[in-house]
C-alpha cells in the first residue's frame, strides 16, 4: 500500500510525488500524456514487493506544478526528472517511463545519466519529423479532459476507455480534470515534432524496450531502427495489449518487467 504522497521543489517548480514500497532499490515511474501519479497506483503496489517505487506527477497534471507560465516541452520535463532525483537522492534508480513518460526517460538519461541504473521504456511514441504519425488523435484528450474539467463519471469515461474496470474509469474521471490542457497539446505537438530516435543512440546504461502487441504505436519497423541505433537495447513484448499496456494486461506487464530486471513480481499477483 501507499507509505506517502508529497511535494519536492525541484528544477524550480513543485513536483508531487506518490511512494509505495519499503527501503529498497528505487523504481521511479513516470506516467504518460494524461495520467496523474495516482492512476498508477494498481502497478505501483504491484512493483512496491520488490522496489522502492515513486510515482510522479508531471508537470501540469495531478497535483505539481501547472499553468501558462511553464515549459511544457520533452527538455523542460527531462530537466524535472533530473532533478527530482537529485532532490530525492535516489541513486541507483531503475527509471520506468511510459509512452510520454518514456521520451522524458530517454532524454533525461542521454542528458544526465546520474543516478539512473536501468531505463524500461514502455512503448514511447516512435513519431517525429518525416515519421509516422501517432496514432491516438488530439482531440480524443482534449475532449475528455474538457468533459473532466465540468464533471463526468466512470459511465461518461467509458465512451473513451471503454475495455477499463469501473474503478478505473472512476479514477480517471475523477482526477482528468487536473491535466492543464496546454500541457497536453505541447506533448502530443512534441510526438511529432521531436524525435525519439535522437536520444537511443546516446543511452549508455542498461535499457529495455517493452512493446505493445496490440497497440499500433510501435511496428517491426520501429524494432530493427532502435535496435540499429543501440544494439544493446533489450526488447520485450507484451502481444496481448494495446498501448496502456498495464491496463490491458497487468499480467502481461508485470512478466515483461520480471524479464527485463530479473524479479518474480508476477508470483506475488494474486
Amino acid at each position: 500500500m501507499r507509505q506517502s504522497g508529497f511535494n519536492v521543489a525541484a528544477n524550480g517548480i513543485r513536483q508531487h510525488v506518490l511512494r509505495y514500497g519499503h527501503s529498497a532499490q528505487p523504481l521511479v515511474i513516470i506516467p504518460g500524456i494524461t495520467s496523474p501519479a495516482i492512476t498508477w497506483e494498481f502497478v505501483a503496489e504491484a512493483l512496491a514487493q520488490n522496489f522502492d517505487t515513486y510515482v510522479v506527477d508531471v508537470r501540469g497534471r495531478g497535483l505539481s506544478s501547472a499553468g501558462p507560465e511553464l515549459d511544457y516541452g520533452v527538455d523542460a520535463m527531462a530537466d524535472d526528472l533530473v532533478a527530482l532525483l537529485d532532490a530525492l537522492k535516489l541513486e541507483n534508480a531503475i527509471v520506468l517511463g511510459h509512452s510520454m513518460g518514456a521520451r522524458i526517460a530517454a532524454r533525461a538519461a542521454s542528458k544526465q545519466p546520474a543516478r539512473m541504473a536501468h531505463l524500461v521504456l514502455v512503448d514511447p511514441p516512435v513519431s517525429g519529423p518525416g515519421r509516422r504519425a501517432y496514432p491516438s488523435k488530439l482531440p480524443w484528450y482534449t475532449d475528455s479532459i474538457a468533459q473532466a474539467t465540468t464533471g463526468m463519471d466512470a459511465e461518461a469515461m467509458r465512451a473513451f476507455c471503454p475495455t477499463w474496470t469501473d474503478e478505473q474509469l472512476a479514477l480517471r474521471a475523477e482526477w482528468l480534470h487536473t491535466c492543464f490542457a496546454p500541457a497536453i497539446v505541447k506533448a502530443f505537438n512534441d510526438f511529432h515534432e521531436t524525435s525519439f530516435h535522437d536520444d537511443v543512440p546516446g543511452l549508455k546504461l542498461p535499457a529495455a524496450l517493452m512493446v505493445a502487441g496490440k497497440g499500433g504505436v510501435i511496428q517491426s519497423e520501429d524494432i530493427a531502427e532502435l535496435s540499429s541505433l543501440n544494439n544493446k537495447l533489450q526488447i520485450v513484448h507484451v502481444p496481448d495489449a494495446g498501448h496502456m499496456i498495464p491496463w490491458d494486461d497487468l499480467q502481461g506487464f508485470i512478466s515483461a518487467v520480471d524479464s527485463i530486471l530479473g524479479t518474480s513480481l508476477r508470483k506475488t499477483l494474486s
